[in-house]
Formats: structure tokens, sequence, C-alpha cells
């Protein structure tokens, strides 16, 4: 295998590919990427076992192959390089290594045979559909904040990715939850994702999604079976096993008869929560909301340290409430709206409340309170 390749064009596909792979292993193998080239185009592949990830990128091929080599070690070497710089690659079977040549720069690196690689089994995928890249990334960054990361309930290890009725018809939702706080985001139902089976997406995969759907308007090719899903640009595939489990019925824990309203700038609100939770213990994190007619404050009490007060003004018509919340919880979906103003249903002080972004139903918060 010899070619050439963009430097720039090589970092973004081995960045993609180092990020899968697991730093430490016992499978020699799975700490490398696959390399293969034919014709005009080179491809990457990482695995863990539970995800791969495939980056394709045009490059000039001289000989065409197929090598493996460290993930992580090459990475480093092509962010090293300059900016601009041509790089060429050349494996030689003799020796076992790969030569990466850029400028005055050589290196020789150790391979592994790209018969050892596993190559994850293609599925047949029940539902197959495309949905816009900014659709998606929505869906995914405003719920994963509430993904669990408590091993024993591994079901919640993830975003359950399902077909709904929302508020507007059919909706292609998103739910997280980790018991505390849970999100619900729903987007219009991309044409012949109807018959979509309900899955568990991974915290890891959730978060390798992120460099897929940069270009909000690119589309993005979705496949689904009960124990795969797969996100696909023309340049680059990520497939992922799926969590085998049972996401819980969640439409439990929402609330339905919460009738006090207050509605505050969600900016100014997260900044008030992170003032006054600064006095706070780090153990418990707890913040005292006291409702009263426009007038909120927040306070936090902590013996060891000391107390804070903050008031701001909101619009709130009904009778007085106290009630407790986790800091970091509230900061976090405060953080996750995009609407000027984020409004909060309440029915005492030992209910959850509700969340919403102004009058968005498409977003729906959930957190359970606190005794302060």
């Amino acid at each position: 295998m010899k070619l050439s390749i963009e430097r720039a064009t090589l970092l973004k596909a081995v960045s993609q590919a180092q990020s899968v792979v697991e730093r430490r292993n016992t499978i020699p193998i799975l700490a490398n990427v696959l390399i293969e080239a034919e014709g005009d185009t080179v491809s990457f592949r990482a695995t863990d076992l539970d995800i791969e990830v495939v980056d394709r990128a045009n490059a000039m091929v001289e000989r065409a192959g197929a090598t493996t080599v460290s993930a992580v070690m090459l990475h480093e070497i092509v962010r090293k390089l300059p900016d601009g710089a041509l790089v060429s690659l050349t494996d030689d079977q003799r020796t076992g290594r790969l030569s990466v040549e850029a400028g005055r720069s050589t290196f020789s690196l150790a391979t592994l045979p790209r018969e050892d690689f596993p190559v994850m089994a293609s599925s047949e995928y029940q539902s197959n559909f495309t949905a816009k890249a900014g659709d998606l990334r929505r869906l995914f960054e405003k719920s994963k904040f509430a993904i669990s990361t408590e091993e024993t309930r591994y079901y919640l290890n993830g975003v359950y990715m399902h077909v709904a009725d929302g508020d507007e018809g059919r909706a292609l939702r998103c739910v997280a939850t980790d018991g505390h706080r849970l999100a619900r985001i729903d987007a219009a139902l991309p044409e012949n994702a109807e018959g979509m089976p309900g899955v568990i997406v991974p915290r890891k995969t959730v978060n390798e999604l992120r460099k897929l759907l940069e270009d909000d308007d690119a589309d993005i090719a979705i496949s689904v079976s009960e124990t795969k899903v797969r996100f696909a640009t023309p340049d680059l595939a990520l497939t992922s096993k799926v969590i085998d489990g049972t996401f819980p019925d969640y439409t439990r824990v929402i609330p339905a008869g919460n009738t006090k309203r207050l509605e505050v700038d969600a900016t100014e609100f997260a900044k008030a929560v992170d003032r006054v939770a600064t006095v706070s213990s780090e153990r418990s994190r707890a913040v005292k909301l006291n409702l009263e007619e426009d007038k909120l404050t927040l306070s936090v009490n902590s013996p060891d340290s000391g107390n804070a007060q903050e008031e701001l003004v909101v619009a709130y018509g009904d009778e007085a409430l106290e009630i407790g919340f986790n800091a970091k919880y509230l900061q976090e979906i405060a953080n996750q709206i995009d609407r000027e103003n984020a409004v909060f249903m309440f029915n005492s002080s030992g209910d959850p409340a509700l969340v919403r972004e102004g009058s968005d139903a498409s977003a729906v918060y959930v957190v359970m309170p606190m005794r302060v």
C-alpha cells in the first residue's frame, strides 16, 4: 500500500477513529486503525467491538492495499505535522512497518495484519430513513446530560430513541433519565421512520455522534434494527450496538397536574443558581427556591461555609411556594434552554417540577426536588 494525502484530511479521519479506540486494551488489534486504500479513496476503520466508525477520504493511491497501525500513535504524529503538509503512507509487508513521511519528517510504525482486525457483522436493518443533522444533534445534545452513569441500571446508560405521539402528531423522540432528572425531546418524524423499533443508544455512541452532526443541513442516513443502529454520511459511518434492555415507562414520571407557573429568564436563572451555589457543600449542592408574587428568592445555607441569597424578578402569580433542588441539575436544565425564558410548572414542595422552553412543547424536562 502506498498513498499520499493532505494532512488536514488525514487528521480529521484519524481523529474520529482514535476517539473510538479504548486506551486500555487486552486485545492489541483493537488499539489499531485499519487503513484500506483503493482507487482514489482511503478508509480508516476503528472499533471497540461495540462501536465501529469508518471514515473515507480522497487520496492519491499509488498502490492499493491495507494494514493496521496504532490509532493513537498515528493521530499524535499527524497532529504534530505542519499545516498544509502532504503526508505519504507506505506499508512494507516484509518488515511489518508503516512508513509515514511529510517534508523532512519520517516515522516507521509497527503494524499488525489486516486479517486480525474484527469487522462488525452487518445487520439486517428493519428501518432505514434520512434526517437532517441539525434535528438529530438537537435531539441528542439536549437529552444526553440526563444519561445515568450508574452501571447497575445499565438500561439508563443511554438515550432512548423511538417513535411517539407528540403535541403535533407523530414524532421522533429521544429520552434520557437518571432517576433524578429527565429530558424528553421531540423532532418531526422523518419519512419512512414510522416502523422504527425503539432503541437505547449508548452514552459513548451519543458522544461520538457529535462529529458526524456538525453540518446542520447534512442528510444523515439512519438504519435501525433490534440490536444495532447506524448513522452515515457519504464519507463517514458510525455503527453501534444498542443497549440490550427495556427502557422504563418514562411517561409516568412526567407530571400532568402541575399548575403553579413560574416564568424566568433562563440565562439569568442559570447564573443566579451558579452564584448562590458557590457556598454550598459539594456533596448536596442544594438550593432553595422561595416563590412569591413576581419574585423568586434563591438561597443556600451551608453550615460549614456560610450562606447566600439572590432575588430575581419573575412572572409568578400563584400561592407562595418553597422548594429545594440540586443546583447542578437546575443549571444543566437551564443551559439546555434556547428560548429566552424557562417555564417551570410546580405542584408542591414534594413533587417533581416540569420545565419547558417558553411555549415550545417539543422539549420537556423533569427534575426531582430535594429536602432543604
